[in-house]
């Protein structure tokens, strides 16, 4: 899953999931908003823009659809499930 970190504005990280096409950003709230059916044009365009925030706005907020957040632990039970049933680590 594509990450990128933001130093400047109120995002401080963007998860991407290239399969199910979701971003997850992170503010510095502490809150986390995820969108769905994000193109990966768009995350690329969001993580190389003079300001992401002012993207997020014009491009994402109203755009596309709001989803659950994926979390690590969540990313982990995944990776755990599929181990599980194909007998990996």
């Amino acid at each position: 899953m594509p990450t990128k970190t933001f130093t400047n504005g109120r995002i401080r990280k963007a998860d991407y999931d290239t399969a199910s096409q979701q971003l997850d950003l992170h503010w510095d709230n502490k809150t986390v908003m995820a969108y769905k059916h994000v193109p990966q044009e768009v995350y690329r365009r969001l993580c190389s823009a003079p300001n992401p925030t002012t993207y997020w706005e014009d491009r994402i907020a109203e755009e596309y659809p709001k989803g659950t957040p994926l979390t690590s632990s969540a990313a982990a039970d995944g990776a755990k499930k599929l181990g599980d049933l194909f007998g990996g680590d």
